[in-house]
């Protein structure tokens, strides 16, 4: 069996108050569009059910380079510079490695 690397980010952003419908557009944007990235094997973006403000989302990579140039494109870039006015703070990111069934033999 091949070993496949996945690059995993998870970000959560809290909206500022008010700004809850429209940091959620930003977002729903970013993740529509994220999703034909070259490297991008899936986005997903869900919002806290005990808080409307809160929004988090999920991406996997086929591997860090494609996540990394991700980081630097247009598309980030562009959904970092919509999102700052909306949100109450920094975005709490994290890079985390995948780990498969394989991995808990």
């Amino acid at each position: 069996m091949t070993e496949v690397e996945i690059t995993v980010v998870a970000g959560t952003f809290q909206a500022r108050s008010g700004k809850e419908a429209e940091l959620a557009a930003t977002l729903a944007r970013y993740v529509v569009l994220t999703r034909n990235v070259e490297g991008c094997r899936n986005v997903d973006l869900v919002v806290a059910a005990t808080d409307p403000g809160r929004f988090m989302f999920f991406e996997k990579w086929d591997d860090a380079e494609a996540q990394r140039a991700h980081l630097d494109g247009d598309v980030m870039v562009t959904m970092a510079q919509a999102a700052t006015a909306l949100i109450a703070g920094p975005p709490d990111l994290g890079l985390y490695d995948a780990v498969s069934v394989y991995d808990l033999e």
